[in-house]
C-alpha cells in the first residue's frame, strides 16, 4: 500500500491550501464576529472546482474521490474553520442523493452547487432527536400525489441558505420495526409552509449558517421521495459513513492550524533570555501534538481510500472521525496554553480555533456514539 499522495492529489491539495490562505484571512474576524460568510468566497470555491469535487462528471463534477474533498475540507479548516465549514457544507446531503436518488433528481439538484448556484442541506435532527434518530417526529403524510409535512427541525446546517434540504420524516409510524419507519424527502426551500430561523450565539464555527427549521403543512410532490419508502434510517446510516470523513477532515485542518500558530508562537517568543522553543517542555509538546495531526491524518486517510474503492468500513470511519475530532480539541488546547495569556484574546486566531474545534466531536455523530459503533462492531451487538 502506498502512502504517498498522488501528483494530482498534491495539486489539489496545494490549490485548496492557496485559496484559503489568499482570500480566507481577509474575512475569517470579521466573519466570526457578525456570524456569515460572504458570498463572494462560494462563488469562488466554486470557480475554482472546489464544490462537488466528488460528484461525478455527468452531474458537474470533478469525477474524483472523497479522499480529494477531505485533502480540500483539511486545508479551508487548517486557515479558516469558520468559513471552511461554510464552504464545505455547500454539499451537505449530496452523498445520500447520490447514493440513493434517482437519475433525474441527481440530474436536477446536483449540478448547480458545482456551478455555484445552489447550496444544499440536509436535516435530521429535532429538539427531542438528536444521537436517537429513531425518535425524530417530524411527519410527511402521503395526500395524492403530494407529500404534506409538519415538524420542525434543529441546529440545521445551511437551514436558511439552502435552495433545497434533504428532510427526514416519520411516514409509516406504525411499522412494527423503529428502523422502517422513517423516509429522505427532498424539499425546495422556497415552497409555502418552510420557514428558517437563525441560531445566533454558537460558540464556535459562528460564519456557518445554523436554523431551527419550521414546517407547516409543507407540499412536496410525491416524486421528491429519495429511493424508497421506510428507507430513512438505513439511508442516513450510509450518508453518516460517508460525510463523517468530511468531519474527520475538518479535525485535522483545525489541529493542524492550531499546532502552526503554536510553532510560530514558540520560536517568536522570548522569555528568560531564549525562545520558548528551546525549552525541553515546550518541545515535548510539541512533538506530541504533531504527532496527534499525523496519526489523525494517516488513519482518515486510509479510510477514505478504501471509501473511493466503495469500501465503506463503519469501524474504521468512526474511529477517524472519533480520533479526529479529540486531535482538534486537545491539539488547541495546547496550543492556547502556549500563547499563554495572548492566546485569550480575540486578537490572537488561536481563541477562535479553540472554540471552533469542539465541534467536531459533537455534530454527524457525538464522541460516544463512535465509541459505540467501533466497539458493536469488534464486540458484536452485546
Amino acid at each position: 500500500m502506498s502512502f504517498n499522495l498522488t501528483s494530482e492529489q498534491i495539486d489539489i491539495q496545494k490549490a485548496a491550501r492557496e485559496f484559503a490562505r489568499g482570500e480566507f484571512t481577509k474575512w475569517a474576524r470579521e466573519a466570526d464576529e457578525k456570524e456569515y460568510c460572504p458570498e463572494v468566497l462560494y462563488k469562488q470555491a466554486a470557480e475554482l472546482g472546489f464544490q462537488g469535487i466528488f460528484f461525478p462528471e455527468e452531474y458537474g463534477g470533478a469525477g474524483l474521490g472523497y479522499l480529494e474533498f477531505c485533502l480540500v475540507i483539511e486545508e479551508f479548516w487548517r486557515v479558516d474553520p469558520g468559513i471552511g465549514q461554510s464552504l464545505g457544507s455547500v454539499v451537505f446531503g449530496s452523498d445520500l442523493l447520490l447514493t440513493f436518488g434517482s437519475e433525474e433528481q441527481k440530474k436536477k439538484y446536483l449540478p448547480p452547487i458545482t456551478e455555484g448556484e445552489a447550496i444544499m442541506a440536509a436535516a435530521i435532527t429535532e429538539a427531542d432527536a438528536g444521537s436517537d434518530v429513531t425518535a425524530v417526529a417530524t411527519r410527511a403524510v402521503l395526500d395524492g400525489d403530494e407529500w404534506v409535512i409538519n415538524g420542525t427541525k434543529m441546529f440545521i446546517t445551511n437551514g436558511n441558505l439552502a435552495d433545497y434540504i434533504i428532510l427526514y420524516c416519520l411516514t409509516d409510524p406504525d411499522n412494527p420495526s423503529r428502523h422502517q419507519r422513517h423516509s429522505c424527502i427532498m424539499v425546495e426551500t422556497d415552497r409555502p409552509g418552510f420557514s428558517a430561523n437563525k441560531i445566533h450565539g454558537k460558540m464556535g464555527i459562528r460564519a456557518s449558517d445554523t436554523a431551527e427549521l419550521s414546517l407547516t403543512d409543507l407540499r412536496v410532490p410525491k416524486e421528491n421521495l429519495i429511493g424508497e419508502r421506510g428507507e430513512g434510517f438505513a439511508q442516513f446510516m450510509a450518508f453518516f459513513n460517508r460525510t463523517r470523513l468530511h468531519i474527520a477532515a475538518q479535525g485535522i485542518g483545525v489541529a493542524q492550524g492550531a499546532l502552526d500558530m503554536a510553532t510560530r508562537h514558540v520560536k517568536n517568543r522570548v522569555q528568560f533570555g531564549r525562545p520558548l522553543a528551546a525549552l525541553q517542555a515546550v518541545q515535548f509538546k510539541i512533538a506530541e501534538m504533531a504527532t496527534k495531526v499525523e496519526a489523525s491524518r494517516s488513519l482518515l486517510y486510509r479510510a477514505a481510500s478504501l471509501a473511493d474503492q466503495g469500501i465503506f468500513d463503519h469501524k474504521l470511519i468512526a474511529m477517524a472521525k472519533w480520533t479526529a475530532g479529540e486531535t482538534g480539541v486537545r491539539v488547541t488546547d495546547e496550543a492556547l496554553q502556549l500563547h499563554g495569556g495572548y492566546g485569550y484574546l480575540a486578537e490572537y486566531d488561536i481563541e477562535r480555533f479553540y472554540r471552533d474545534a469542539k465541534i467536531v466531536e459533537l455534530y454527524e455523530g457525538t464522541k460516544e456514539v463512535e465509541k459505540q459503533v467501533i466497539a458493536r462492531v469488534i464486540l458484536g451487538k452485546a
